[in-house]
């Protein structure tokens, strides 16, 4: 064990946070188990159509391939999953004007009105809890989180066990 794992070992801080994260990853889960049930999908149909409908918020509309990686399929039964609530009225496929190759995905009215039925009670109670904290310690937060997302998707694509 080298110096800094061993500092580490001893700091109850470090512990705490990838335990609480890990208890977050979690719930969050099941709150996408919970959706999946209230839509009347499969989870993975849910996990795909939380995907789009959170790219669509950052303005930012996934193409089938990219929602392929997110949510660890293979690209032929991203299709059919895509297929699926294509045909239940969730998501819609559209090229865009300026470069007619790339596909991008869209959530419809309805399944956005299922999103926000389900989420909406849930986004309140964590804007009520995120206002009890200072924008600065949200800053910093926020940055940490991303730090941790980045480490964790440098070692995926380096190959978990290398």
């Amino acid at each position: 064990m080298g110096e800094d794992d061993a500092a580490r070992a001893s700091d109850p801080v470090s512990p705490s946070v990838t335990d609480a994260l890990r208890a977050y990853g979690a719930t969050y889960a099941q709150v996408a188990r919970a959706f999946a049930a209230y839509a009347g999908l499969h989870s993975t149909d849910a996990a795909a159509m939380i995907e789009v409908l959170g790219a669509e918020e950052r303005g930012t509309p996934l193409s089938p391939a990219r929602l392929s990686d997110q949510i660890g399929l293979s690209f032929g039964a991203t299709s059919t999953l895509l297929n699926r609530l294509e045909a239940v009225g969730h998501v819609t496929r559209s090229r865009t004007q300026a470069d007619r190759r790339v596909v991008t995905l869209h959530s419809t009215p309805e399944v956005q009105r299922l999103a926000d039925e389900f989420f909406a009670p849930l986004g309140r109670r964590l804007d009520a809890m995120l206002a009890a904290h200072s924008p600065a310690f949200l800053a910093e937060f926020s940055a940490v989180l991303m730090a941790m997302r980045d480490a964790t998707d440098d070692y995926i694509s380096e190959g978990p066990g290398s």
